[in-house]
């Protein structure tokens, strides 16, 4: 790494080649990072990203020490896999690549949420390896509850199912199925028509295998999310996520509500970040197989609120974590973002 000009980062982001000809760090959504970095003494630029050319973006990234990207692993039907490949050979070279895809792969994926459930943010979780061993598993566990089936991979609330028993317990001729992505409206299916629907997540290159986990009711209080530079809470976001409310009256369910962001000495989640930073993210990097140097440079984890046992004053659940593209993120995030980008580059 040269430092005689300082360290040099590109920011990857999608788009196509009218957005990469004309690729300005002050239009971009991450202009106040760009600034931020320039600030820093660290050399900053965009690296608008497409697979058309991808060899273009491959031979910039080559010249520079890092780079941060943000590209979700499905995006207009499009997947991520030749990028990630190529950040694989760009890593070998020697250039810092945040999220590195195989810290995606342990970190961002909805298995996750199975290796973890015996830790003490974890929950009733099962995978499912088989459309049979759904037909034959999920009628039983919805005895106990309604429940979230999730694709191993997605966004947005894409492939993400709240499915319960319509009208008797037991009788899964007749369930409640509701996707969370927006604008989706609950229906009415029987058994088969469910597994129907979730053939495609159990394709191999859909991941060839979904996550099952037991529905949490108290989501009318919201999601949190804590926004994380490496292992420290750099910021918090919450916001009432409406998408998978059961149906009242046939209605669709209402909009979600705007995430609202807050620094990291918000008062509301001191005991939340107490808790990450004193042991669960140390407990989820081993569960994980993640070492403390591949952590992402920015990434955020999405907590339920579950059921507190006496003597517990909030129970947080696990619903997912997002490393392949967490945008937009809280102010409060980026001067620890850009400290932490700087040491790891100065450091290589």
């Amino acid at each position: 790494m040269s430092t005689r000009r300082g360290p040099s980062l590109a920011l990857l982001y999608p788009g196509d080649r009218a957005a990469r000809d004309r690729a300005d760090p002050a239009e971009s959504r991450f202009a106040a990072l760009f600034e931020a970095c320039r600030a820093a003494g660290i050399r900053a630029e965009p690296a608008v990203y497409h697979d058309d050319f991808a060899d273009e973006v491959h031979a910039q990234l080559r010249a520079l020490d890092g780079v941060l990207v943000w590209c979700n692993p499905i995006e207009s039907g499009r997947r991520r896999d030749r990028l990630d490949a190529m950040l694989r050979e760009v890593a070998r070279a020697g250039v810092l690549v945040s999220a590195h895809p195989d810290t995606i792969v342990r970190l961002g994926t909805k298995d996750v949420l199975v290796q973890t459930r015996d830790l003490p943010f974890g929950s009733d979780v099962q995978r499912v390896d088989s459309l049979q061993q759904l037909r034959d598993e999920l009628p039983q566990r919805l005895r106990q509850g309604a429940r979230v089936l999730k694709q191993v991979r997605g966004h947005s609330g894409i492939g993400v199912w709240r499915v319960e028993f319509a009208d008797r317990p037991g009788d899964a001729s007749r369930l409640r199925l509701r996707q969370a992505a927006r604008g989706s409206e609950e229906a009415v299916v029987g058994l088969g028509a469910l597994a129907q629907t979730m053939a495609p997540y159990f394709e191999a290159d859909a991941g060839g295998h979904m996550v099952d986990q037991a529905w949490q009711p108290r989501l009318t209080d919201g999601m949190v999310r804590a926004y994380l530079v490496a292992d420290r809470v750099a910021g918090f976001g919450h916001q009432a996520v409406n998408a998978l409310y059961p149906a009242v009256g046939g209605q669709p369910a209402p909009p979600a509500g705007p995430r609202l962001y807050h620094g990291a000495d918000d008062p509301r989640f001191q005991n939340l970040k107490a808790r990450l930073e004193s042991g669960w993210l140390a407990l989820l990097r081993d569960c994980a197989g993640v070492p403390a140097e591949r952590l992402p440079l920015l990434w955020d984890i999405d907590f339920l609120f579950g059921e507190a046992a006496a003597g517990e004053p909030v129970r947080y659940v696990l619903c997912e974590i997002n490393v392949s593209s967490v945008s937009p993120f809280p102010p409060s995030a980026i001067a620890p973002l850009v400290a932490a980008v700087k040491e790891r580059l100065m450091r290589r």
